[in-house]
């Protein structure tokens, strides 16, 4: 890929069809809103599980270029620190326990690694289960896929600070084990005394199967990519929702047909069914946050503004 300087201050996403997100007509609403200036935002694609020389030839691009402010990654986390991780001058703690990056940032010169999805999926999570979800209902998690944002999104429930609040059993599962040993390594150095169980499941029956043993009110995520990555499920039509689960698609574009799937159950099993959507605006605005060096609220009337920019650039509104 040919890389050529920014002529403006610039901000890049890295992932596989960024073209297709929302952000491209969000973030041009979001910096004027936000006193950004002249900048610009460029997207860089790459398939998931890309080449080594991909990313290393990207990061050192946005860590020669003056105007080349940073960037959010999303799909590549892992394998992109994997790739770069000697580059960075600086590695926050997230992103050096979970061993991945969802933001690149500048600061006099030295280009710092951030995992922002901790933050970010915390924020989620909270903001959309009842107080006390699992407290009250000795609920389990069953998150698919063993990427980055379910290493976050555990570390998030896992923390001993919740008290009771807590899931009563995780399960996560993956088509591929060498995830499931990375994720399974991360959580033995949390100390977390959840049961965890680590599934190799290669087709969706397999998730199917999984999903048929959780208990009532539990959390499912799908947090595969499936739906907007790449197309489909990762479970099939015949799976079938615990009563009264959380059911959260990660995703909030693409065929999403694992929220179709969950919309079909969700009324006869009294789910309750969310997207992606408050996610994309936590994920977002935590990394412009830090790329751009400013304060961005994660609650109240000003986080509510710029939601509803979002919304309306999208038609969400």
């Amino acid at each position: 890929m040919s890389y050529q300087p920014a002529i403006r201050p610039t901000f890049y996403f890295i992932g596989v069809t960024t073209a297709k997100s929302s952000i491209m007509k969000v973030f041009p609403e979001w910096a004027r809103h936000l006193g950004l200036g002249d900048v610009e935002m460029k997207g860089i694609d790459f398939v998931p599980h890309d080449e080594p020389e991909r990313y290393r030839e990207a990061v050192a691009f946005l860590k020669s270029d003056p105007l080349s402010l940073g960037a959010l990654v999303t799909t590549h986390k892992l394998d992109l620190f994997a790739a770069c991780r000697d580059m960075f001058d600086e590695i926050d703690p997230h992103a050096l326990l979970m061993e991945e990056t969802s933001c690149l940032s500048k600061r006099d010169g030295r280009l710092i690694c951030h995992a922002k999805d901790p933050i970010s999926s915390g924020l989620s999570i909270d903001g959309f289960l009842a107080p006390n979800h699992f407290a009250d209902t000795g609920a389990e998690l069953f998150s698919m896929g063993a990427g980055g944002s379910t290493i976050a999104l555990t570390w998030h429930l896992m923390q001993r600070s919740r008290g009771a609040d807590r899931p009563t059993r995780i399960v996560v599962s993956n088509r591929s084990q060498a995830r499931l040993d990375h994720i399974a390594a991360i959580h033995r150095q949390l100390g977390t005394d959840i049961p965890v169980e680590y599934r190799l499941a290669p087709r969706p029956e397999d998730n199917d199967a999984i999903l048929a043993g959780m208990k009532a009110g539990s959390l499912v995520i799908n947090a595969t990519g499936l739906g907007k990555d790449a197309p489909g499920s990762p479970l099939t039509d015949q799976g079938v929702f615990p009563q009264r689960a959380v059911v959260w698609e990660l995703n909030y574009r693409g065929d999403l047909v694992f929220l179709d799937q969950a919309r079909a159950q969700e009324k006869a099993l009294q789910l309750q069914v969310e997207d992606g959507w408050t996610y994309f605006i936590h994920g977002w605005t935590q990394v412009i946050a830090e790329v751009f060096d400013i304060e961005i609220p994660v609650s109240g009337p000003e986080f509510d503004a710029i939601a509803a920019i979002a919304a309306r650039a999208t038609g969400r509104g």
